[in-house]
């Protein structure tokens, strides 16, 4: 996984929850399964925190709470100008071979809001279709002899997986368009909520009590 996407997750999990504790980061990204499909590995996230706060893209707080210290993190400008420039070029960045950064910056939607967010999903259908538009035409096998069946397979694999997409990016803005699917930030009143026992809940208090000890 390039090291733009990983930069990209770790801001914009931050961005998503600030004022938000390093732990917290950890239990989150993980949630989203990250070790699996993004190979970031638990470990790595607080060295990429403190990556990213030597580079002046997070800005990190010791916070004096109940007793212990603890290092919360919240964007910079310049990470937040960052954040916005990996988003919107993973939305509209086409690779048919690997999606992992599209579903990355899809997770984070929000971040750029309703209209930003919207553009994005069109430009990236308009190059989508145009991708597709010029892939070979796998689909007959008699057109290519000297192919290996199983390589042509394999190439329509590919093909039948970015039509799909096409046809669900589709609906999705389609969606957004008529108010079925609507962004939430976590500072939105929504009409869904997670669990009683869901991690998220203590995230937000603590949210909250760091805000106050930062005067905000």
């Amino acid at each position: 996984m390039a090291v733009s996407t990983t930069h990209m997750l770790l801001l914009g999990a931050v961005g998503l929850f600030e004022p938000v504790n390093g732990y917290q980061i950890r239990r989150e990204l993980m949630s989203w399964r990250v070790d699996e499909w993004a190979n970031i590995k638990p470990g790595s996230i607080y060295h990429g925190l403190s990556a990213l706060t030597d580079k002046g893209m997070l800005l990190r707080h010791m916070l004096s709470d109940r007793g212990r210290d603890v290092a919360v993190y919240e964007l910079t400008p310049t990470g937040r100008e960052r954040l916005d420039e990996l988003l919107m070029s993973a939305l509209a960045t086409v690779d048919m071979f690997d999606r992992r950064h599209f579903n990355a910056a899809f997770g984070m939607l929000p971040l750029l809001g309703r209209e930003r967010g919207e553009k994005m999903l069109v430009q990236r259908r308009e190059a989508l279709a145009a991708t597709i538009a010029s892939f070979p035409d796998f689909s007959d096998p008699a057109a290519y002899p000297y192919a290996p069946p199983h390589a042509l397979r394999g190439q329509q694999l590919w093909q039948i997986a970015a039509v799909a997409e096409l046809e669900w990016l589709e609906s999705v803005i389609a969606d957004f368009r008529d108010g079925t699917l609507e962004l939430f930030h976590i500072d939105d009143a929504v009409n869904w909520a997670p669990p009683a026992d869901d991690p998220g809940h203590q995230m937000s208090r603590d949210r909250e009590r760091y805000r106050r000890l930062l005067d905000r």
